[in-house]
């Protein structure tokens, strides 16, 4: 890759005051840079920055991002980044000087404001979550690991010096459908290639699955690694347009009941007698006009039932069968001598004037399964309720409780804190024990999530993270998961230099 004698001496130039900086030489209003090493990762906080997140919106960082970041009092920034930005002409060996000198400029705007950056290949040469996919493995290619190793490399030939306190490389983004040795197979010779040429950067590798389980094996090779904030997914993602299904999610609450819309016929052998009983819903539901249910799953023959203040008011039988009906999907099980059919329906009951118990239970056949509850007031406005299928479980014991805002059903199971802690900390407890070190790669929530919702949300999350002593960088600082330029229709927004800042969620996440 070839420079003229004024990019090298402009390199050379910002190398040189970068090591002399690192040696103590620094000006009077020169950060505070926090040590950091493989086992002892900082409490960064900050954002992750789009600029070069996709080849399509291929742009130079803003140097005000990093402006406001620090104003703000933030120090981190993750840079998600596309290798086909720097490529030229698809040509993956191929690198391109200037979108090079784009990402030069960012690592700059870093040192200039006292924000860390973390370098991550989003889109890494053989790898992606995202569409379309790569054509070559980085998993079982060759061809493919020699190319990610050369690109990584680059980057460690080029950022040489810079200290880690200053800079740091996120090797891929969320690894999924790999195993742990495959994974580490993997991470070996690319590690080898960065470190021949850096020898002391400092490496932070996402965790299996999606970042939700570390690689015990990374402990000896001396990489951090990085963990997710998006459990749990209707919540986080609920009607995001990249993620199949997430417009059948139901509306949002936290904290989130667990409720089951699994319903068997009393009759029915082998289950427990819990699992016989109906589902109920009680509470003040005078403005209630409609119980809608979304039916899922039939196996057989199924009578659903439901009644109001003990009286049946709307029943049903649903008969399974082959081909087309108004299932969307028919199912043979030659074991059983039966069909199971998906619906994926939703069926509206009018209630009666009074009501303030219903009763949900088959009565006669097999089972099925609801996915969804939701009550309709005259006015239009609803609540709604996603149930799990959970086998041989008692079915949902609810109450109603509409005064709650963004959290109207009740039950003697919630999602909470406490499961975000057994969820998404307790995993990393054997590493952390072990002396590796963690931060937050991504977190947040989708703008279409109500916005009390997500704070209530964001504010266990926090805690958690603050109690486990991680750092963690929101997706993503403007746009629709961030503090500025969010586009949610629920949010007052406040003016702030021009741009649309959402100011709860700034001093929320100010607290941690």
């Amino acid at each position: 890759m070839g420079r003229t004698k004024s990019q090298w001496w402009s390199r050379v130039m910002l190398l040189s005051w970068s090591l002399a900086c690192a040696g103590g030489c620094r000006a009077a209003d020169e950060p505070t840079w926090l040590p950091a090493s493989w086992d002892h990762l900082p409490r960064w906080r900050g954002f992750n920055l789009l600029e070069k997140f996709q080849r399509a919106n291929n742009k130079p960082f803003v140097e005000r991002d990093f402006q406001l970041i620090q104003r703000l009092g933030f120090n981190f920034v993750r840079l998600p980044l596309d290798y086909r930005c720097w490529i030229v002409g698809g040509d993956w060996e191929r690198f391109d000087e200037p979108c090079l000198r784009e990402i030069d400029q960012a690592i700059e705007y870093g040192r200039q404001y006292g924000v860390h950056v973390m370098l991550n290949f989003h889109r890494a040469p053989g790898y992606t979550v995202a569409s379309p996919p790569e054509a070559k493995s980085l998993w079982t290619d060759p061809d493919a690991q020699r190319v990610c190793a050369l690109h990584w490399a680059t980057f460690a030939k080029r950022y040489h010096g810079i200290p880690n306190e200053r800079l740091s490389f996120n090797l891929f983004n969320e690894p999924a459908g790999v195993s742990a040795e495959q994974y580490v197979a993997v991470v070996k010779p690319i590690l080898a290639a960065i470190r021949r040429e850096d020898p002391q950067r400092l490496i932070v590798s996402d965790g299996l699955q999606w970042g939700q389980q570390p690689a015990m094996a990374l402990l000896e090779l001396q990489v951090a690694q990085a963990t997710r904030g998006y459990a749990p997914g209707p919540l986080t993602h609920y009607q995001a347009s990249w993620v199949g299904g997430s417009d059948r999610y139901p509306r949002p609450t936290w904290p989130r009941v667990l409720a089951s819309g699994l319903l068997v016929d009393p009759q029915k052998g082998g289950m427990s007698d819990e699992a016989r009983l109906p589902l109920l819903v009680s509470g003040p539901l005078a403005d209630v006009k409609t119980l809608r249910l979304t039916l899922d799953t039939v196996s057989g023959r199924a009578k659903l039932v439901v009644k109001a203040n003990g009286a049946a008011v709307w029943s049903r039988e649903f008969v399974c069968g082959p081909g087309e009906g108004e299932w969307k999907t028919a199912r043979h099980l030659p074991q059983w001598n039966l069909y199971q059919n998906v619906y994926d329906k939703a069926f509206d009951i009018d209630l009666p004037a009074g009501t303030n118990r219903l009763e949900v239970a088959v009565d006669g056949g097999d089972w099925l399964t609801l996915s969804k509850l939701a009550l309709l007031r005259a006015d239009g406005t609803s609540d709604e309720i996603a149930l799990s299928n959970d086998w041989n479980k008692r079915p949902a014991e609810l109450t109603y409780q509409p005064a709650v805002a963004g959290a109207p059903f009740g039950a003697k199971s919630v999602e909470g804190r406490d499961w975000l802690q057994q969820t998404a900390i307790a995993p990393w407890k054997a590493w952390q024990q072990a002396g590796g070190g963690v931060i937050v790669g991504e977190f947040g929530a989708f703008n279409k999530t109500p916005h009390d919702v997500v704070l209530r949300w964001m504010e266990d999350c926090l805690a958690n993270w603050q109690a486990a002593g991680w750092g963690w960088a929101l997706w993503n600082f403007r746009g629709s998961f961030g503090i500025f330029e969010s586009g949610r229709q629920d949010v007052q927004y406040e003016d702030y230099e021009g741009l649309k800042l959402d100011r709860r969620m700034l001093e929320l996440i100010s607290r941690y």
